[in-house]
């Protein structure tokens, strides 16, 4: 069967977002391949003309996940906005279209070296952007307080996820925007 100009990449396309959806609502190892596939529509024999494996497919939705991330974050003009986007409460409410960092940072650190990577190179550019809003800061102290300022934000964000009371979760985002932007502020 002949199918359109095109068809191979709209397909693998289709499959990644499906699974950077999925891992990021339900965890990379809740995810079965033949699930997935399905999900999008397709067979689970032909997951192996697209991608060599589920990592292989991991980095490419974890990539995927992480520069839509980027994009959204790049709209904030200053460090609040950023940080008031990113501990929004849509992004805690959907955590499929949200950040993969907040999403697999627990699970990546057993994975192997090359999906580490791509993950380490996504979390030192979201820092790069973090440093570009922290002008006001001494040079040697940026990075220090880009890293402080992401931590707070991941789990702000994971915390503001697992309470079950949406006063809490509400609150838990509010401090968290709060705690961030404190370290932002030069040392007095």
């Amino acid at each position: 069967m002949r199918f359109e100009k095109g068809h191979k990449a709209e397909t693998r396309k289709r499959i990644i977002k499906a699974a950077s959806e999925r891992f990021r609502k339900d965890g990379v190892e809740a995810v079965g391949i033949a699930g997935l596939m399905a999900e999008a529509g397709l067979t689970h024999g032909g997951f192996y003309a697209h991608f060599e494996s589920k990592e292989d497919l991991l980095r490419e939705a974890m990539t995927a996940a992480l520069d839509d991330t980027r994009e959204r974050l790049n709209r904030a003009t200053d460090l609040e906005g950023l940080v008031r986007r990113y501990l929004r409460p849509s992004h805690r409410d959907t955590p499929e279209n949200g950040c993969a960092i907040a999403a697999l940072v627990a699970e990546i650190a057993r994975h192997e070296p090359a999906t580490r990577d791509v993950f380490s190179a996504r979390v030192e550019a979201f820092l790069a952007r973090i440093e570009a809003h922290l002008p006001d800061l001494p040079e040697a102290a940026r990075s220090q307080a880009a890293i402080g300022i992401l931590g707070v934000m991941l789990g702000t964000l994971q915390l503001s996820r697992a309470v079950t009371k949406k006063s809490l979760s509400d609150c838990v985002l509010e401090s968290g925007i709060q705690a961030a932007l404190r370290l932002a502020q030069p040392a007095s």
